[in-house]
């Protein structure tokens, strides 16, 4: 369920000045094409993998996540499976810390680890900067 956007955003990046200099379109027009386009593209792998893992809710976090127009799309989709929609933005402030900041949310898995008795010497320790979250061993929950 992987998705890259760097194919769609070096295009974008290589059209960008024609398109701007023939008046074809303005930044504005761009900027929101590419948003739907993106989001458009992060409904349907969640749509996807919904299916795939028989779940009925979804959980949209992380900034792109506070973006309205997503939280609206991503309703939508889980309207027509009658699945639930959580999404965790400013709104919700006592959430924000957990689910927007990634250092908290690391901050918080170590916790969990560490009070479950897990505990990783620190030349054992590594960082991965592309750690997929299927790949991640929670070893605090049984």
């Amino acid at each position: 369920m992987d998705v890259s956007f760097s194919g769609l955003l070096s295009y974008i990046e290589n059209k960008t000045k024609q398109l701007l200099s023939t008046n074809e379109c303005t930044k504005e027009d761009l900027c929101f094409s590419l948003q739907e386009t993106i989001f458009a593209m992060l409904v349907e792998i969640t749509e996807r993998a919904m299916a795939h893992c028989g779940s009925n809710e979804v959980l949209i976090v992380g900034g792109v996540g506070c973006n309205e127009r997503l939280q609206e799309m991503m309703r939508i989709m889980a309207e027509e499976r009658n699945a639930k929609l959580f999404a965790t933005d400013e709104r919700n402030i006592n959430l924000i810390g957990f689910c927007i900041d990634n250092g908290a949310m690391i901050a918080h898995a170590g916790w969990e680890m560490f009070r479950s008795g897990h505990v990783t010497d620190f030349e054992d320790s590594t960082c991965t900067q592309r750690y997929r979250t299927d790949e991640v061993e929670v070893t605090w929950r049984e």
